[in-house]
């Protein structure tokens, strides 16, 4: 297993802001995306419980040097159960998002694929969170495939009940809203996903992390991307996120 491996997964272990690899960090996006399956490895993860999708807005895009998204595989110890009550203290400078997740019912092998193939395979559709970490200093300095590799601020998700009738949905028109103590914090709507959450997830389907993983996979859990910018935290307080039509889930910070 490579140095930078282990220096990321040191730092993550250890909430300390994760220093910029030099020498060995990634040089490119494919770099990236091979050493987040390393590290994936190193967490017991190389078989992923899903994955969520970064910078799906233009604004974070042009943030990070990317003219598309980027990826993260989901651990199994991420995914946590609505109304879940975590400790501030367990997290890094953390944030949260609005975000529409997945669960998959039919495998997506790595490649090109339409939003009818990646609709196709959908099992269950709910509203979600997913809680992120701002453990970097300079993001230039880092490096956009150092990002990469250390699952895009990924830290864990929330998952909502699923709606029963998803596909009745229009999924590109609903509007989410994320709340912090009952104080809304911002909105967007599922076509602020690439045009429609399902043109996320056929996104994902032909992406690095994707191909380094060996495809999606039945069962995975995979969370779209935010229709917000991250809402970071300055301590204990409850999050809900509410999607029109699709339902609310929530999680609370000790």
């Amino acid at each position: 297993m490579s140095e930078a491996a282990n220096l990321i997964v040191k730092a993550r272990t250890s909430k300390q802001i994760l220093a910029p690899l030099e020498a060995r960090a990634p040089k490119s996006l494919a770099e990236g995306y091979a050493l987040q399956r390393q590290v994936a490895e190193l967490l017991g993860a190389e078989a992923p419980a899903g994955f969520k999708i970064g910078a799906t807005t233009k604004q974070m895009q042009d943030y990070l040097g990317l003219p598309h998204p980027a990826a993260g595989f989901v651990p199994a110890s991420s995914l946590k159960a609505n109304g879940v009550t975590l400790p501030f203290q367990d997290f890094l400078n953390v944030g949260v998002e609005c975000e529409v997740g997945v669960r998959l019912g039919a495998d997506l092998p790595f490649g090109p694929t339409t939003r009818e193939q990646a609709t196709a395979a959908v099992a269950e559709v709910f509203p979600a969170i997913e809680i992120v970490e701002k453990r970097y200093g300079d993001l230039a300095i880092l490096g956009t495939p150092t990002l990469i590799a250390d699952q895009v601020f990924h830290a864990a998700g929330v998952l909502g009940t699923p709606h029963a009738d998803w596909r009745s949905l229009d999924l590109g028109a609903m509007r989410g809203e994320l709340t912090v103590d009952g104080v809304s914090k911002g909105a967007g709507h599922g076509r602020d996903l690439l045009g429609h959450p399902m043109e996320a997830l056929a996104w994902l389907a032909n992406s690095g992390a994707a191909e380094v993983f060996g495809g999606l996979r039945k069962g995975q859990v995979v969370w779209l991307g935010s229709v917000t910018p991250p809402i970071w935290l300055d301590g204990p307080c409850e999050v809900v996120v509410a999607f029109e039509g699709l339902g609310k889930v929530l999680v609370r910070f000790s």
